[in-house]
């Protein structure tokens, strides 16, 4: 797991207004908060902080104000709409060793079954419990030669060491689904409108 190094400043300034003005410096405003402390309002380095947040679950070591280093994990991540740039984030204080709760994309790798299948992504990320320094940024699980009405289930995805999962085994994390079902369905909805017009 990566860790990035990002300098913060603490601030004193709340609101619309004090928020635009930070972007308006390419800085980004957020919240620092966890192990019963009082949250900490802070100023971080708007392209330092895009970057770092391309990693799932980066492990922030955070400077702040030149005198204290604190390791944080992004909890929620605040973007413009429209032109995607950070409007805010929300970071959980951690510290090593510690266990933390988060979502690790799962990825997939080989084929299904000859035919038209399709795969359904249950879950697009998977809740699991690991240590605040070692969280995963993904799982890869095999789907090769799988086909309509296969599924895997939380408990068939390899986790690793120290890693557990955060929902029950048996929840269904990918199914195949027979595609012709979904194409079926479309043309008789189709048919349908037409002989309505007729």
């Amino acid at each position: 797991m990566s860790e990035v190094k990002l300098s913060a400043t603490t601030r004193t300034e709340f609101g619309k207004g004090a928020a635009r003005r930070i972007r308006r410096d390419s800085k980004v405003p957020g919240v620092l908060y966890g192990h019963g402390s009082d949250p900490l309002h802070l100023t971080l380095p708007g392209h330092e902080l895009l970057l770092a947040l391309r990693t799932p679950n980066v492990l922030i070591a955070l400077d702040i104000d030149g005198k204290s280093n604190e390791l944080a994990i992004p909890k929620s991540v605040q973007r413009d709409p429209i032109k995607g740039f950070l409007e805010h984030v929300d970071l959980q204080l951690v510290t090593r060793g510690e266990k933390v709760n988060v979502e690790i994309y799962v990825h997939t790798e080989g084929d299904l079954a000859p035919g038209a299948f399709l795969l359904e992504h249950v879950l697009n990320a998977l809740p699991v419990e690991a240590e605040a320094t070692h969280i995963p940024e993904s799982v890869t699980v095999s789907i090769e030669g799988l086909s309509a009405g296969d599924s895997i289930l939380a408990k068939d995805i390899p986790l690793p060491s120290g890693t557990k999962l955060g929902v029950d085994g048996d929840t269904v994390v990918l199914q195949i689904l027979a595609a012709q079902a979904e194409e079926a369905a479309g043309e008789e909805s189709e048919g349908g409108t037409e002989s309505a017009e007729a």
